[in-house]
């Protein structure tokens, strides 16, 4: 079975398809329920605001499908949005969100010589050894956009990175991996991480 890339309208589609050519990754790219509950994996992106991504993932039943998905163990890839509205509730626009893992999506506070949205290259730093990891570099950069972050529980943080604050930039919880950054716009350890992940098991 391929990889399924999910469509509900939140942009950023083309560059992770042009990674997955790349890896010569077997997936398609659907917006269809049922056709999502078919992959061996599933990769969530989104560039976009959480309450308009969210009328759409349960006006199309698509997000069903992801709770369907994260129930059977399938492996499952959030970015950027993907790793927001995986969590309980976001602060953007009060967004009750998927809540595949305990936690809230926070928004950066204003701080003298920072901009928001962090937009630009920074460090991502693991807080444990993780199989999705291999073969990159401890503080590796990675590709940012995003003026709101992850904030789950301390059980589900994977690596954290610092802009402002020190925040939640990787998520990993059983058979759900998520990243504030883009690993599709992030070279070649993003397109190892996207590898790692087309490879995981999901207990290492």
């Amino acid at each position: 079975m391929a990889v399924a890339v999910i469509d509900y309208n939140a942009g950023n589609l083309k560059s992770v398809e042009t990674a997955l050519k790349h890896l010569n990754a077997d997936f398609f790219v659907s917006n269809d329920p049922q056709t999502v509950l078919t992959a061996s994996r599933v990769i969530f992106p989104g560039v976009g605001e959480a309450n308009t991504a969210m009328n759409t993932l349960k006006s199309t039943g698509i997000g069903d499908s992801i709770k369907e998905v994260f129930t059977r163990g399938t492996p499952i890839m959030g970015i950027c949005l993907g790793s927001q509205i995986v969590l309980e509730h976001s602060e953007e626009g009060d967004t009750l969100c998927l809540g595949l893992l305990k936690g809230t999506t926070k928004k950066f506070e204003t701080k003298p010589g920072y901009k928001v949205p962090h937009m630009g290259w920074n460090q991502v730093s693991p807080v444990f050894k993780t199989a999705l990891f291999t073969n990159i570099p401890d503080k590796a950069s990675f590709y940012f956009v995003h003026s709101y972050y992850p904030n789950p529980n301390k059980e589900s943080v994977c690596a954290r990175t610092k802009y402002i604050c020190e925040f939640t930039s990787a998520l990993l919880y059983e058979n759900l991996f998520a990243v504030q950054f883009h690993p599709e716009k992030s070279g070649k350890h993003g397109l190892q991480m996207l590898k790692n992940f087309l490879e995981w098991k999901c207990d290492a």
